[in-house]
């Protein structure tokens, strides 16, 4: 089974990783777990950000987000759960 990349729909024949993409895995306890997020053409300051990506299976239903960042603002480590936001 491929690990489908966020945002993509689940009949998309291709929702795992693209060559020439560049990817973060999503860790750490969170409704995104398993998937990974396109960070293709981000910068390193931007990657120790981390993200806020919309979904529906966290705490506060559809529409909420979830935040993932790297651990120890480490721009190269997978991206882990940090909490559900509305």
């Amino acid at each position: 089974m491929t690990t489908r990349v966020y945002g993509t729909d689940h009949d998309d024949p291709e929702q795992g990783p693209q060559p020439g993409r560049a990817y973060r895995e999503l860790t750490g306890g969170g409704p995104l777990d398993g998937q990974l997020v396109d960070v293709t053409g981000c910068t390193d300051a931007e990657l120790v950000d981390g993200a806020y990506l919309i979904t529906e299976a966290g705490r506060y239903g559809p529409g909420g987000r979830a935040a993932y960042g790297p651990p120890d603002g480490d721009p190269a480590a997978p991206w882990v759960w940090e909490g559900d936001l509305p």
